[in-house]
């Protein structure tokens, strides 16, 4: 492999040969330490980029992720999200986490190591809606802050914004739109967030969304949020 790469950057001419090396060499070095199970495989760039689908799409691509109970209104607000952007001419798509678990997580159950990676596909997935232009929304549990916060480093620009559902858990067992809660209270759904498994609440979201006299916030309302802070950080404009 690295003979290979040692033969094209010989072969480069010109001026700038010595700094040509060092880039390929670097850049090589820096592909395969990233794909521990793969080898002699390197990243391909291709000649339309990021900035190209944002300029067409007059937006920039982004990640909003939408973490919270269950129960909090999370693929609420993702569907309404989604139908405002939508109505403004901009382009966006939701992950939804059970939505996923019907076909690319399908294999996934809900212990600690499947959930890690669950969040860790959608990661990687949401990152791919960014880098297209989209305003990707995520709609998931994601219970653990380190999962959350492996997603974020995946995109370094500061486009990956969290919105955090703070609805507490009475008010989201109350509202139990899936029966879940009931049955988990029963023990017969084991590994459960909030009942027998933690949450871990965001440190530093974004956008924080709390509950008024018990209630939860209507999903425009909630919605208008997240739409005023992309427009105030400029997501929604070329």
């Amino acid at each position: 492999m690295w003979r290979r790469w040692r033969r094209i950057v010989e072969g480069a001419q010109g001026k700038g040969a010595g700094e040509r090396k060092a880039s390929v060499e670097e850049k090589a070095l820096k592909m395969s330490s990233t794909v521990p199970k793969s080898s002699n495989i390197f990243w391909h760039d291709c000649p339309v980029g990021k900035a190209d689908r944002q300029k067409l799409l007059k937006q920039k691509g982004c990640v909003v992720w939408i973490t919270g109970l269950s129960g909090s209104g999370k693929s609420t607000l993702a569907c309404t999200l989604g139908r405002e952007l939508h109505t403004r001419g901009k382009l966006a798509y939701v992950l939804d986490g059970d939505n996923l678990r019907h076909g690319l997580n399908k294999d996934l159950g809900f212990k600690a190591e499947d959930r890690v990676e669950n969040i860790r596909r959608v990661g990687e997935v949401a990152k791919l809606f960014a880098d297209a232009g989209l305003v990707c929304v995520a709609s998931l549990i994601s219970p653990y802050r380190r999962d959350r916060e492996s997603c974020r480093a995946l995109l370094s620009d500061g486009s990956f914004i969290e919105v955090f559902l703070n609805m507490s858990l009475e008010l989201c067992e109350a509202r139990d739109p899936k029966g879940l809660y009931k049955l988990a209270r029963a023990g017969k759904i084991k590994g459960f967030t909030g009942i027998d498994d933690p949450y871990e609440a965001p440190l530093n979201c974004e956008i924080e969304i709390k509950e008024v006299d018990g209630v939860c916030p209507s999903p425009c309302d909630m919605a208008g949020q997240v739409v005023t802070y992309l427009e105030e950080k400029g997501f929604l404009h070329e």
